[in-house]
Formats: structure tokens, C-alpha cells, sequence
């Protein structure tokens, strides 16, 4: 029994389209020319707020994602055009645009957590001390069928299993869309791949379908973790944050997906004036490319930097009093671009999310959070409650950072 071969046709094909009107202009070409012009329009806009927190490096914890999360708009604007451009390779630009899709959930998540305290230590210390809400749905479904909060899907009582559970949650994206990326290029390679078929002979089928779940699991995570915290940090507007990047997502995924799922089944069909390469391929990332454009627009009001200037922090800049009004991006904010693009702290993270389910996750009850009720509950439940448990939280916070250091059971807790 022979291997499964793919039937490239329409990957293979080469665009012989006739003019949309009188002239040469077909169109490919006409897909290229706007393409091109929203992703000039959308890059040169998103350098005016990356070049303005570089310029103004003050808080280089919270500007570092920042940066890292306005960079979507350029980084998928040129991919887009590329895949156009150069449609049959355009596979390959597209793993640049989905692996660094992981990187921009795992800079917001880490840009939220920073929002909170400035470093782990003192994040855990918060979350210690917090209720962990219900799950969104469909958790709560899953609950009724499997065992309530007796069962697999429970809400974890200890604020910082939860922090954990939700951090590896999110980090695992990060790690296995970079393994997915690898292994997309080397079946691309040895031809079974095979993006024109859903059947499960081929690569694309699976890899499309861990993709789907992992940045489900992220996504649903991502905003478990901002309806906890929403009210604490409300002064950051993070719903307009969530917003631009849980619509890039959804929208560079699912319209791709629509377009793919007309075409299969006839609802669009080619013509000698459209042919099948720039319906699969053309169409889907023009879309992408004008809407880039708009969020270029909206992350300028989402991520400001104007209240990273020096004149606008002053002394206190997180909840911890931590902050420093020293400029620190370097000579034409180069220091703080290489700084954004350094993905170090990211690695660590992922690293951290290891030794947490291999570790941490066996030794969680020894945790004092078990053994007591949390201090801090909803924030609805007053301003004068807040600052009165947000006090409480930095003591702990001020105790475990000035005590002997951990053991490494408690490290990784």
C-alpha cells in the first residue's frame, strides 16, 4: 500500500489570470497594490507608539510587552503581503505570522501580570491572597458533567494554583506553537503537509486542529485572568488591551478559515479573472492587511505612551510603589527595542511553566494558601476593603522578599 500524495494543483499553480479591465491589471496585481499600500499606511503608524515608549523607556517591566504587542500590526502586515506576493511559498510566512501570534498572548498575559507587581515573587504574593472566581463557560457545562468542583474541572480554592495553572495555560502556547512551526516546515518540506486537504493522511489536518486547541486554551485563560483582576487594574483601560488582540487573533484565524471553507465547498468559486491561489491565499491576507491597518489606529489610543513620560509617573507607579522615572531606552530608543526583542524572559517563563507541572504542581499543598482564608476577595467589595488588603498583600510581599531565601520546593510552588 502506497503513501497518500497530496494533490497540490492549486498550491502548484501558477497565475495566469486575465485583466480585470481594459489594461493589464489583474487580479494579483491589484490585491499587491492594496495590500502593500494598508501595510505601509499600518506599519508607519504603529512605529509612531513603538518609537514613542522606546524614546520613553521608563518602565521597561510593563513598555517591554507593550512594544512587543504593537509589533503584531507590521509583523502581519508584511506577512500578509509576502504570502500574496509569493504565494506559493506562503506556508512559511504564515508560521511567522502565527508563531509570533504567541508571542503577542504570552507579552499581554506577562503585561497584565506586571500591571499587578513588578515581579514574580511579589505577583505570587498577590495572588496568594486572592479568590479565584468561578471558570467561564464552558467550564461551568463541563463541572455539571464531570464532578462539580469535586471534580476535574474545579475551581482550585488556593489563589496561587490558580495564577499557576493559568500561567502554564497560557505559556504552553508559546512553546508548542514554536514546536508546531518546526514541524509544519519539515513536513512542508518532504510534501506531507498538504494545506488543500482536510484528510488525516496529512500533516496539516493535525497540526491545524493542536493549533486550534492551544490557542483556545490560551485565549480562554487570557480572559479568566483579566476578568479576575479587571477592577484592580482598571486605571490601565485593559478592556481595550484585550480587545485589539483577542479581535487580531480572531480575525486573522477565522476569516482564513471562511474563506477556505467557501471555497471548498463552491460558495466561491475561480475564474479566469480569479484564480484559486488568490482566493485561498490573496483574499484572506488583503483582509488582513486593511484591517491591520485599523488596529494600527486603535493601539495608538490601547497602548499610549504618553503616561511613561517622566512628568506623568512621579513617584509611585504600581500598586507596590515600585517604579522608576529614569529614562532608559538609550540613544533613539535603540536599547529599549533591543530589550523589547529579547525573548529571555519569555524562555524563563516557559521554563517556569516546566518546573511547575513537573514540580510545583506535586508540592502545591504545601503552600500556605491552603491553610488559611484568602485575604483578598472581589473588588467590588469596596475601595476602604481594597486598600486594606492590598496593604496586607505588600507585607506579605515585604516579609518574603526580606526573609531567608526559599527552598526549592517553595520556589516553584
Amino acid at each position: 500500500m502506497g503513501h497518500a500524495v497530496c494533490n497540490s494543483t492549486t498550491e502548484d499553480q501558477t497565475l495566469t489570470e486575465t485583466p480585470l479591465w481594459n489594461g493589464d491589471l489583474t487580479f494579483h496585481d491589484l490585491c499587491l497594490i492594496i495590500s502593500g499600500v494598508f501595510a505601509i499606511i499600518a506599519s508607519i503608524v504603529s512605529i509612531v507608539p513603538i518609537m514613542g515608549h522606546a524614546l520613553h523607556y521608563t518602565k521597561p517591566i510593563e513598555q517591554r510587552q507593550v512594544i512587543r504587542i504593537l509589533g503584531m500590526v507590521p509583523v502581519y502586515s508584511l506577512v500578509s503581503w509576502l504570502s500574496i506576493y509569493y504565494y506559493k511559498e506562503s506556508v512559511y510566512f504564515e508560521i511567522i505570522a502565527t508563531s509570533y501570534e504567541a508571542v503577542a498572548i504570552c507579552a499581554f498575559f506577562t503585561l497584565l501580570c506586571h500591571y499587578i507587581a513588578p515581579d514574580l515573587h511579589s505577583q505570587k504574593a498577590y495572588f496568594r491572597n486572592i479568590t479565584p472566581k468561578q471558570w467561564i463557560w464552558p467550564l461551568p457545562w463541563l463541572q455539571r458533567c464531570c464532578g462539580g468542583e469535586q471534580g476535574f474541572w474545579r475551581t482550585p480554592r488556593s489563589g496561587l494554583t490558580w495564577f499557576n495553572a493559568v500561567w502554564v495555560d497560557i505559556f504552553q502556547y508559546c512553546l508548542l506553537r514554536v514546536l508546531l512551526s518546526i514541524l509544519s516546515i519539515i513536513t512542508e518540506y518532504f510534501h506531507i503537509y498538504c494545506e488543500e486537504t482536510l484528510s488525516p493522511a496529512f500533516a496539516y489536518v493535525w497540526i491545524l486542529a493542536l493549533d486550534c486547541t492551544a490557542v483556545g486554551i490560551a485565549m480562554f485563560c487570557l480572559v479568566q485572568f483579566y476578568l479576575q483582576i479587571k477592577e484592580v487594574i482598571d486605571q490601565h483601560s485593559p478592556f481595550l488591551k484585550l480587545l485589539c488582540i483577542k479581535l487580531v487573533i480572531f480575525l486573522s484565524f477565522w476569516q482564513s478559515s471562511l474563506v477556505s471553507l467557501l471555497s471548498s465547498s463552491g460558495v466561491i468559486q475561480a475564474s479566469p479573472k480569479v484564480q484559486s491561489p488568490d482566493i485561498t491565499v490573496g483574499l484572506p491576507n488583503l483582509l488582513i492587511s486593511i484591517e491591520m491597518a485599523l488596529f494600527a489606529v486603535l493601539h495608538m489610543f490601547a497602548y499610549p505612551w504618553e503616561p511613561y513620560l517622566p512628568s506623568n509617573i512621579g513617584e509611585v507607579t504600581d500598586l507596590y510603589g515600585n517604579g522608576s522615572a529614569v529614562v532608559q531606552g538609550g540613544r533613539w530608543g535603540l536599547a529599549a527595542l533591543l530589550d523589547a526583542w529579547n525573548p529571555r524572559d519569555l524562555l524563563n517563563a516557559v521554563a517556569r511553566s516546566l518546573r511547575w507541572i513537573t514540580v510545583g504542581r506535586k508540592a502545591r499543598w504545601q503552600d500556605p494558601s491552603y491553610d488559611h482564608r484568602p485575604i483578598l476577595t472581589e473588588a467590588g467589595d469596596g475601595a476602604r476593603g481594597l486598600t486594606i488588603a492590598l496593604d496586607e498583600v505588600t507585607g506579605v510581599a515585604e516579609r518574603k522578599l526580606s526573609s531567608t531565601p526559599p527552598t526549592s520546593v517553595q520556589e516553584v510552588i
